[in-house]
């Protein structure tokens, strides 16, 4: 395989804090790697060292010579008075040369002359058009500057995407996109074949896109041949191989220790080798191995049977946006709620009335006298930047109710949410920007609210702190409602759903996310296949000569006849050949993805397989929709 970024011997640090030292990996021709690490162990800075914006203390990255790259920023930086397709064709002009480097490594003299050169330009503009447009981006003429967070990076999105880079940087893609526009670029990315270096916490996005998994941890880098399942079992084997080394080195270092503590002329005697060798053991016995915390179990502080009564809430925007209509709830207790749908629906605003910081248009809501809120919110809340991590938790509590008489401490709650000692005692302007959001979530969790509510929690949180967070919501005693786009984490927490649809059409689905997704591709189908019969009863089916409408070659069905039409011969040979072939791809499907979970194969066998699997699942749709079409008249 072709190193396209081949990073060597990289180290970091900033202050006294160590991010990384002496780490290497490579991203190959066509790989698809996910690079994943808890928030502050370092990615974003190693992202901004590999696009040039920072510099690392020591270390090569080298990159193929010729090489296209595009990178997309987790906060992207536009000209706020540029329309869409301007900002978009600046962009693209600027990949579209400032990185397509000549053979002898030195930039074209323009970006006309690689733009002419190519004679590409028409294609990517009316393929940037497609783009936007499925990325939710309609009015092209409009100001960057009066776009949304969320609609600023769908615009930088398109742009990395629209390039066409050999090489695909993506910090962070799926923040602020909704479940829908998600989907559509896991599948973009499942079939595109040029590499790839990912960040993201969605879990189901890493296991369904990437084969190759990076993990920054304890200053290091581990690279896993596999997706984010094979991740996560070679990832437990190898912490319990290194938490068994360590206590064999701490059972050596203490009898090293006690040969070290006797009078300083007894050393004289012993070899310089064997003090040498104590300090290297000395090393490694005081390293720290990751401890799985115990499940909290929090108790929520009481509630009653009242929870919220939603009665006939209505609420219409001045510009025509409806986000309700005469919507009636009541509330269950210990409820469990996700709240999902497309970006401008009304699930913030949702959140808002029922907390009272925005009143519905009609109806109320009538909330129970024991509810006690806890919000984390997609804006935040103002935190002091000059107090250090440990005031700030202390100032909501001093300690956290466990229920049984069990107590944990502001420090022992904060180093269960990954809050090390050390690092409670930085001042908050020091933490990265998830580490904020986790002191944050902290903040709320410690209120010992018994109704929580989670407006994009997984917007920068880490997956560490994710699980933990996904465990917690599990024990807790009160009731939950989550407006998310991580479908993994909807999975884990909510049992019921209401599914926001635009314009006041709210849905009330029993059930998680891709139960409801199951749901909803099952019925897809059954509209199909009645809208299939109505069309064929209706004569429309088949209706054309040489079978054109009728279904790929076969032979019309006459208006008002009442005889089965049979197959020709030639379609009852392609039938038979076409459950052998249907067979067959099912049977190497499921043999590609034994050996894709089996962790023995080379990395040029793993992109070869990973490659054709989905050429094999198109193949498979392909001819099994033949087949349902022969079966109707075999």
């Amino acid at each position: 395989m072709v190193p396209y970024l081949d990073i060597q011997h990289l180290s970091k640090s900033i202050g006294d804090l160590v991010l990384f030292d002496d780490i290497s990996f490579s991203v190959g021709e066509g790989q698809h790697v996910g690079l994943i690490a808890r928030n502050g162990a370092g990615k974003s800075t190693l992202l901004s060292i590999i696009a040039g914006k920072d510099s690392a203390d020591s270390g090569d990255i080298v990159f193929q010579r010729g090489l296209r790259i595009g990178m997309l920023e987790q906060q992207p930086d536009f000209d706020p008075t540029q329309t869409v397709m301007e900002a978009v064709s600046s962009r693209l002009r600027g990949a579209l040369s400032a990185l397509l480097i000549s053979e002898q490594g030195t930039e074209l003299a323009s970006h006309t002359t690689a733009l002419d050169a190519a004679e590409e330009w028409n294609d990517v503009q009316m393929r940037a058009k497609q783009i936007l447009t499925q990325l939710k981006i309609a009015n092209l003429d409009k100001p960057v500057g009066l776009l949304s967070g969320g609609q600023q990076k769908r615009v930088a999105l398109a742009s990395v995407l629209i390039a066409n880079p050999d090489l695909l940087i993506l910090d962070e893609p799926t923040n602020h996109l909704d479940l829908e526009m998600i989907e559509w670029l896991e599948k973009y990315l499942q079939r595109n074949t040029k590499a790839l270096l990912l960040v993201t916490h969605d879990r189901y996005f890493l296991d369904r896109v990437c084969e190759s998994i990076v993990e920054l941890d304890d200053l290091t880098t581990y690279t896993y041949r596999g997706n984010y399942q094979y991740y996560l079992e070679k990832r437990d084997e190898r912490l319990a191989v290194t938490a068994a080394n360590i206590d064999r080195a701490r059972n050596l270092y203490r009898k090293e220790l006690d040969w070290m503590r006797r009078q300083p002329q007894a050393r004289a005697h012993k070899s310089r080798s064997r003090i040498d060798a104590f300090y290297e053991l000395e090393q490694q016995a005081k390293r720290r191995t990751e401890e799985r915390a115990a499940r909290l179990g929090v108790k929520a502080s009481y509630i009653g049977s009242k929870i919220f009564e939603a009665e006939y809430v209505s609420k219409e925007f001045e510009d025509g946006i409806i986000i309700l209509k005469e919507f009636y709830y009541n509330f269950a207790r210990y409820e469990k709620m996700g709240i999902v749908g497309n970006n401008g629906t009304g699930k913030s605003t949702f959140i808002k009335m029922l907390l009272g910081l925005v009143p519905p248009t009609s109806g109320r809501f009538v909330v129970g006298e024991t509810v006690r809120f806890g919000y984390f919110s997609q804006e935040g809340m103002p935190i002091d930047q000059d107090l250090k991590v440990i005031d700030v938790v202390r100032r909501v509590a001093e300690t956290i109710d466990l229920g049984g008489g069990r107590r944990l401490t502001a420090m022992q709650f904060l180093n269960h949410f990954l809050f090390p000692p050390k690092r409670q005692q930085d001042y908050v302007y020091k933490l990265s920007g998830g580490e904020k959001r986790r002191l944050q979530l902290c903040l709320v969790l410690m209120q010992n609210p018994n109704f929580l509510i989670l407006d994009e929690p997984t917007n920068d949180l880490d997956i560490a702190t994710l699980q933990i967070l996904e465990e917690y919501l599990a024990d807790f005693r009160g009731c939950v409602i989550v407006v998310s786009h991580d479908r993994y984490f909807m999975d884990k927490v909510v049992d019921h759903l209401l599914v926001f649809k635009g314009q006041g059409e709210v849905d009330d689905f029993p059930g998680n996310y891709t139960q409801y997704r199951d749901y909803c591709m099952l019925r897809e189908k059954e509209e199909k296949a009645a809208a299939h019969e109505a069309a064929k009863k209706a004569g429309k089916i088949g209706s054309l000569p040489n079978g054109e409408g009728g279904g790929r070659g076969l032979k019309p069905v006459h208006e008002g006849s009442d005889r089965k039409r049979r197959l020709t011969f030639a379609e009852r040979k392609e039938y038979e050949q076409l459950e052998k072939d249907i067979e067959a791809l099912e049977t190497e499907k499921a043999g590609i993805e034994e050996q894709l979970c089996s962790g023995s194969l080379s990395v040029d066998e793993i992109t070869e397989l990973s490659c054709r699997l989905p050429k094999l699942n198109d193949e498979l749709d392909e001819k099994s929709m033949r087949w349902l079409e022969l079966s109707e008249f075999a």
